[in-house]
């Protein structure tokens, strides 16, 4: 028995609900888990449908088709591990918390490589029997060192591509190839502090909360569809040093957090927006 999530992204309408399962129904599939969300403003239904059985993709997408409004989108994927590539530079904390989870089970990943623009990481990496590639920067224009990683990418196929701390701009031709499928973590809580020192500058605003954000890249810079965020207390006490050892933490667990819902395909991207089922 195969197991399935359905996607649905349509323009709002009666009875939408009942004719997507009616047809999961006509296939014999059951469903486990459903969840729907109306944004009432834009007009737009999403519905992520967990089914099982034995499925035809081809006849039941089409018999979706015919039901569901024009300008709907929907998917059928397998809902089995995902493949990650994972892009560093030096700091240690996001990538090591998604090895650790990944080799204990508590993600469920297969990462496949990891791709740093320095070798600071190379020995953490390969303690997992995971190839680590170091493809350094200096002396190359942006767009050079871009085909290079853009090519070794591509050779592992990977479902989504994770900025676990990797401290370069994309270029938009580098966005475009991978678009919807680029997720960064972020040390501060957008769209509070976007670019670079955010916790120097949170120090310098006298902020009583820090926080991290997990989103998808865009050419917009920090500003790409939230999938995660969460925040910590801070107080006149903390120095930006302390306050960034303090976001080390929240970092970690925004970024795992926000990975789960992806790898579950929990989450639908909206214009700049996102609809989370959590």
């Amino acid at each position: 028995m195969e197991k399935k999530i359905l996607l649905t992204d349509c323009p709002d309408a009666k009875g939408l609900i009942a004719k997507i399962t009616n047809i999961c129904y006509k296939h014999q599939l059951n469903i486990t888990k459903n969840d729907e969300f109306v944004d009432r403003q834009q007009g737009r239904f999403f519905m992520r449908t967990a089914l099982e059985g034995n499925f035809n993709d081809i006849t039941l997408l089409e018999d979706l088709d015919m039901a569901l409004p024009e300008g709907a989108e929907r998917r059928l994927v397998a809902s089995g591990r995902k493949r990650l590539v994972l892009m560093v530079t030096r700091e240690p904390h996001c990538l090591g918390d998604i090895l650790m989870k990944c080799y204990s089970g508590a993600l469920d990943v297969e990462i496949a490589a990891v791709i740093g623009n320095h070798p600071d990481l190379g020995g953490l990496v390969e303690k997992f029997d995971i190839p680590f590639h170091c493809l350094p920067a200096d002396g190359l224009e942006r767009e050079q060192h871009e085909e290079r990683v853009t090519a070794l990418v591509d050779g592992y196929q990977p479902d989504y591509l994770v900025l676990a701390k990797y401290m370069r701009v994309l270029t938009p031709a580098f966005v475009t190839h991978y678009r919807g499928r680029i997720i960064n973590i972020h040390h501060s809580f957008l769209p509070a502090f976007i670019g670079a020192r955010p916790y120097q500058q949170a120090f310098a605003r006298g902020v009583k909360m820090i926080g991290a954000t997990a989103h998808f890249v865009t050419n917009d810079l920090d500003e790409g569809p939230i999938i995660e965020q969460d925040i910590i207390h801070v107080d006149h006490a903390y120095s930006a040093d302390a306050m960034a050892t303090a976001g080390r933490d929240v970092e970690k667990l925004v970024l795992s957090r926000a990975l789960q819902l992806v790898l579950e395909e929990r989450v639908f991207i909206h214009g700049n927006k996102t609809v989370v089922f959590k």
